[in-house]
């Protein structure tokens, strides 16, 4: 279609052109500089909520605790969050997915394996983990869509396939970072800020939040996050732990709702 606007755009492609042509030392030093955005651009990907892996579905207990009428305000839902990312997420998710991204460097699915059984037994809650199992095998289904020939994670699918492994999400995550060049503590990042942006989104779907009340959430929960993080990237595997009584007894609850909104 011979419009003014695509005569516009093909001026300056062929500009471009000619200028790429005319210096291919130039062209080399684009490429090469494009090729840290490419992992930046795949960290954004795996956190993205529009990533297939059912994160939107879960509240981690919250929907119980709206209609117990237990949590009613901004603040609240933040203390909320602070207390999962600290209690439960930092140290056994975020822990677990920081070890199984250096076995994934070594290319050791053995230890993959043992760290996806262990954080598989420390959640106590049915629905919480049947939550995470059903995310990581969403998510590495996904992934081999368009990160096809990475053998490692080839060799994790299929074990979850022969019932050797679970498929827990975190562990998915880190070897899908690893194979994608995303830095371990970006990788953490990507599962604390998915985790807070879950809740999040259940608290405005429950009516309890507005979008700008969400983002404030958001903001406000950025440096306990970081810390969180700082926490617990170099936890070893063998001292995963999570202590949140409080919290279990209200998803426990959750499990019980004879109509709820969210799967968690």
């Amino acid at each position: 279609m011979n419009t003014r606007f695509s005569n516009k755009i093909d001026v300056i492609d062929n500009s471009n052109m000619n200028q790429h042509v005319d210096d291919d030392d130039d062209d080399d030093d684009v490429t090469t500089s494009l090729d840290p955005l490419v992992d930046e651009v795949s960290m954004l990907q795996l956190g993205d909520s529009f990533f297939p892996t059912g994160m939107y579905t879960t509240s981690s207990g919250l929907e119980t605790l709206f209609y117990d009428k237990r949590i009613k305000t901004k603040q609240e839902i933040i203390e909320f969050i602070t207390v999962c990312l600290q209690y439960q997420i930092g140290p056994a998710d975020c822990a677990a997915l920081s070890n199984a991204y250096d076995f994934a460097k070594e290319e050791n699915i053995s230890k993959i394996i043992e760290i996806d059984h262990i954080l598989f037994s420390m959640k106590l809650i049915k629905e919480i983990r049947e939550a995470s199992i059903r995310s990581g095998r969403q998510f590495l289904n996904c992934l081999l869509s368009f990160v096809p020939d990475n053998t490692l994670i080839s060799l994790y699918y299929n074990s979850i396939k022969n019932k050797a492994a679970n498929g827990i999400y975190p562990v998915a995550l880190a070897l899908a970072s690893n194979s994608l060049n995303i830095k371990k503590e970006r990788a953490c990042l990507i599962l604390l800020y998915g985790f807070t942006v879950s809740i999040t989104g259940a608290a405005l779907r429950l009516g309890m939040i507005q979008h700008i009340e969400g983002q404030q959430i958001i903001h406000e929960l950025k440096p306990i996050m970081t810390t969180v993080l700082n926490n617990n990237i170099k936890r070893h595997f063998s001292h995963l732990w999570q202590f949140s009584p409080s919290i279990d007894l209200v998803q426990m609850k959750h499990e019980r709702m004879d109509s709820k909104m969210f799967i968690t």
